[in-house]
């Protein structure tokens, strides 16, 4: 019996055969799923909750990614080709607002609600209801995102970080973004509070925490992190919001506010807000390389503890991105270190990620070439993440093109292309059906070619001091922005063979899949493909856990 019956008919308590509706209802819910858009609207199962997030956040993705190319289509040359400054202003800062809150955060939570039951040998998530309801605040809030395009004024055009005094001066648009942006946040909340009652409260017998699977840990801290952060964001913009329309004084320098005030408020929760992104990501890599390894992930316990350091400092590195403000030197210095200690964590995890693959007997199926390619391009991310922590460095480089071919290397290479590999990883699971390897070969070497030719080139662009977010540039930088224009065309083209491989494997793909195609250790791999529509009612065995556990990580 699911979670939800129970919540309908506690034990002891039966039906009311009176209601034959009801009745109906229950015994339809118990025994297999509705079907229809009942099925959709009303889901409680983690599983389908699990893929509408998922379809939600590659909807948004192709939104989002098709405004990306609308930037690189204005930046193929110099002078302004297709569009106004501020309708640029309003792509750039959509860009980002619908990428960060509308794809990648999604795309996660989507994955922890299919795949954390599973894992940890759970029936379902906590809140099976409140589950449902933290999906459904998504499609309104994607919809006041894209249709403040079309009100007076436009959309939000202060850059996705939202900067005062733009963001008090501008339109209606700016207000939309508000409200999206609090609904976006609480349906994050109720997601992480039912990740973190799930992870601590359902997990199989003998699965002790450090016995859990490093997925279950990154979304367990990433679900922490943002119960701490999102309501941060929720008071910076809701203090905008009163700015702009109650009167108050918070940001507005000529009525005593300071606007660099907005700064720190916001990236109290942005920074933190990367490893949300990112942290994530370093699971399921961790779940990807000791599979096609053939061997336990090295350092399993340092991985976590390394995992729970990220987290805890990146509450002390805000003001990294804040170098060119006017802080004071000692400010400038405390940031400078710590944001240079939070690459150690990052880098024992590397090193065990490279420690795994050592020796190991290894296969090079499509999920392996993405947390390879995760692996690598991360690592360049992250150097140049070093390069920029140097704040007489930074100072040069704040606000050019070298921080956002920073960040995409960060985000894309790093979030997105684990995303790839873990729906190439789980999707027999999901589907029951094998995906087409050659297919997902070529989407990852065609991702991974034209992702450097987009984003390597503006490393020298910003090196050579072009600004971001500008919709015109002068003749010098011409060849680098023609280049990274035509990288980014194909590069979107390229995900256009992911959803046809994917809608493929859906329909059948090129045969059923075994139960564990990979010969994996997690407890996902013991149920059928596809998984049932319930599973784990009655707990997986104590032995299996242990053995699964052994499999997957050195005992310590």
């Amino acid at each position: 019996m699911s979670a939800a019956t129970e919540a309908l008919h506690p034990a002891g308590h039966p039906a009311d055969h009176g209601h034959e509706h009801d009745h109906d209802h229950a015994h339809d819910h118990a025994h297999h799923a509705q079907t229809g858009w009942r099925r959709w609207f009303y889901a409680t199962n983690h599983k389908d909750i699990g893929t509408l997030y998922l379809w939600f956040a590659f909807t948004m993705f192709i939104i989002g990614g098709t405004m990306a190319l609308g930037i690189r289509a204005e930046l193929f040359h110099p002078g302004l080709q297709f569009w106004q400054p501020e309708f640029f202003n309003q792509l750039t800062t959509l860009h980002g607002v619908i990428m960060v809150f509308g794809a990648i955060m999604p795309a996660f939570t989507g994955l922890a609600n299919w795949m954390l039951p599973l894992m940890i040998g759970a029936p379902d998530m906590a809140f099976a209801r409140m589950n449902n309801w933290s999906f459904w605040l998504l499609p309104p809030a994607a919809l006041l995102l894209i249709i403040s395009l079309f009100v007076p004024g436009g959309a939000a055009a202060g850059g996705w970080t939202l900067y005062p005094p733009l963001s008090i001066q501008g339109g209606m648009g700016m207000d939309f973004a508000i409200f999206a942006i609090h609904l976006l946040g609480i349906s994050s909340i109720m997601g992480s509070i039912n990740i973190v009652t799930t992870v601590l409260n359902m997990r199989a017998p003998g699965m002790t925490l450090l016995k859990m699977p490093m997925f279950a840990w990154t979304s367990l801290i990433t679900a922490y992190l943002l119960i701490a952060v999102a309501p941060v964001l929720a008071g910076a913009v809701t203090m905008l919001l009163t700015d702009r329309h109650f009167g108050t004084h918070f940001f507005k320098a000529a009525g005593g506010g300071d606007p660099v005030l907005f700064q720190h408020i916001f990236w109290f929760f942005g920074h933190p807000e990367v490893y949300i992104m990112a942290l994530p990501a370093f699971g399921i890599v961790s779940q990807i390389i000791p599979t096609f390894s053939r061997k336990p992930l090295f350092g399993y316990v340092s991985m976590v503890y390394a995992t729970s350091s990220i987290a805890i400092l990146s509450f002390m590195v805000w003001g990294h991105h804040m170098f060119a403000v006017g802080m004071p030197p000692t400010a400038q210095l405390f940031f400078m270190f710590m944001t240079m200690l939070i690459a150690v964590p990052t880098g024992v995890k590397v090193f065990n990620w490279i420690a795994t693959m050592w020796q190991g007997s290894l296969s090079f199926e499509t999920p392996m070439l993405f947390a390879i390619g995760f692996v690598c391009l991360f690592t360049v991310g992250g150097f140049s993440g070093l390069v920029l922590s140097i704040a007489p460095i930074d100072t040069q480089m704040q606000d050019t093109y070298y921080v956002v071919a920073h960040f995409h290397y960060v985000l894309v290479a790093g979030a997105l292309f684990s995303l790839f590999g873990a729906v190439y990883y789980w999707l027999p699971k999901w589907t029951g059906h094998m995906y087409s390897e050659r297919a997902g070969k070529f989407h990852f070497w065609w991702s991974m070619v034209w992702f450097n030719v987009t984003f390597f080139p503006m490393h020298f662009l910003g090196l050579a001091g072009m600004p971001r977010r500008i919709p015109d540039y002068p003749l010098q930088f011409t060849d680098f922005n023609s280049v990274a224009s035509v990288g980014a065309f194909c590069f979107g083209l390229g995900q256009l063979f992911f959803l046809y491989n994917v809608i493929h494997t859906i329909r059948g793909g090129v045969g059923p899949a075994p139960a564990n195609p990979w010969e994996a250790h997690t407890l996902e791999w013991e149920v059928p493909s596809p998984a049932p529509h319930h599973t784990w009612e009655t707990p997986p065995d104590e032995a299996l856990v242990r053995k699964g556990f052994a499999a997957q990580a050195l005992e310590h």
